[in-house]
């Protein structure tokens, strides 16, 4: 049985972290194949994506696997051109990394022959998987959003410094794009009840800068992004504890795509089944399935089923059904697990082809999931974060009331 009271810490990463560079990149790489097959008029449905990037000073590589019908001259071409947009987007016009100047290899190469045979066997109805592997979705009522509170204001900090920063408000202008975050809860009877740490380094650009003067320019807008969590009389805070963070970004540490997996979900409060989600296309169940868990989970908790829910789903390459499905309501729920993983197979179709058709997810919709989470976002008009949505509720409280 979970505690009642304790602490729990995540932490996040801005859109101008290396890793987070990569990850926005191959996203971009993403949703540039999805615009560019649309207009060619291929189906979407065939498209293959598996892209990785890597960045240091002043150099971006960018590697992986596709299938399309594309001229790879062409795409070659426009593949360097995104790289290049998503850098002077985040912000970079440093001496060691400029997006101007950077220099771009792109080294995609056609999918699998192996791998495209095993997924496309049969017909679309029964595509098979395009890998093994175990996917987790999770919600809780600690946020508006159902989000374990610790994360999702760890990526409200670095969301609200990157809009000032951008926004030229005040000193803000002196930030840099590199930072990271760290937001400590205390929880009291099992519920969020105040932050009490909070770690914040980022990147300045104004050299004179002491760690003093940093946390006089952040602290108003942390204050104001964590509003409607108290920050404790004794919060400890940590401001650019080393000193100086002038060079930042890949010029100061290399970045590659995937290795914020825990940023990028659930800040440690729940498991995490390994696959990175940037870079790949929805046929890919290591995004795919994981957005589909999350959405599960979240309808679960928003039908007032339970208070909080983990779902695992698993699967096998080239096998187009789950090999398994797993429910924990972690002693807060209504009804048994049993028929809630029952209820699931029976109202959501969870194929690759399945998930990807429930939530609409072969679109161009990637490149903003790269920074600030996948989770707990609202909904877009242009089809991003269907995953989040709660129409699935009704349904799941009036199968399991049944």
């Amino acid at each position: 049985m979970q505690r009642s009271d304790y602490l729990f810490t995540s932490e996040s990463v801005s859109e101008g972290h290396p890793d987070k560079i990569c990850d926005r990149i191959s996203d971009e790489v993403v949703d540039l194949f999805f615009k560019e097959a649309k207009k060619a008029g291929m189906d979407l449905g065939d498209l293959r994506i598996a892209c990785e990037t890597l960045a240091t000073t002043n150099r971006i590589v960018i590697a992986g696997e596709v299938r399309c019908s594309l001229d790879e001259r062409q795409i070659r071409s426009k593949v360097k051109a995104a790289a290049r947009r998503a850098v002077k987007a985040i912000g970079y016009e440093q001496d060691g990394f400029h997006w101007k100047t950077a220099r771009i290899d792109v080294l995609l190469h056609a999918q699998s022959a192996d791998i495209a045979m095993g997924v496309d066997a049969g017909n679309k109805a029964s595509e098979g998987a395009g890998d093994q592997g175990i996917m987790f979705g999770y919600a809780c009522r600690d946020t508006p959003e159902l989000m374990p509170a610790p994360i999702f204001y760890a990526h409200k900090i670095l969301e609200r410094l990157s809009e000032a920063r951008r926004g030229a408000e005040g000193d803000a202008v002196k930030l840099g794009p590199d930072a990271k975050s760290q937001v400590t809860v205390r929880y009291k009877d099992g519920k969020p009840s105040e932050i009490a740490s909070i770690v914040l380094s980022t990147q300045h650009v104004d050299e004179t800068l002491s760690s003093e003067d940093v946390r006089v320019i952040v602290e108003p807008f942390v204050r104001e992004a964590v509003n409607g969590m108290p920050i404790a009389e004794n919060c400890v805070w940590h401001v650019n504890p080393t000193g100086k963070f002038v060079i930042g970004g890949p010029d100061g540490d290399a970045g590659l795509t995937g290795r914020k997996i825990i940023v990028d979900t659930y800040g440690g409060a729940a498991p995490h089944g390994g696959g990175a989600f940037s870079g790949k296309d929805p046929t890919k169940v290591d995004r795919s399935a994981a957005y589909a868990a999350r959405y599960l989970a979240k309808n679960v908790v928003a039908s007032g089923i339970a208070d909080r829910c983990t779902i695992q789903l698993a699967y096998a390459i080239g096998v187009a059904e789950p090999v398994s499905i797993y429910v924990d309501l972690h002693d807060t729920g209504e009804v048994d697990e049993a028929a809630v993983e029952k209820a699931i197979r029976e109202l959501v179709s969870l194929t690759p082809r399945g998930i990807r058709e429930h939530l609409q997810l072969s679109k161009p919709i990637y490149a903003k999931t790269a920074a600030y989470g996948h989770f707990g976002r609202k909904p877009g008009r242009d089809g991003s974060f269907s995953w989040e949505k709660t129409d699935l509720a009704p349904k799941l409280k009036a199968a399991l009331k049944a």
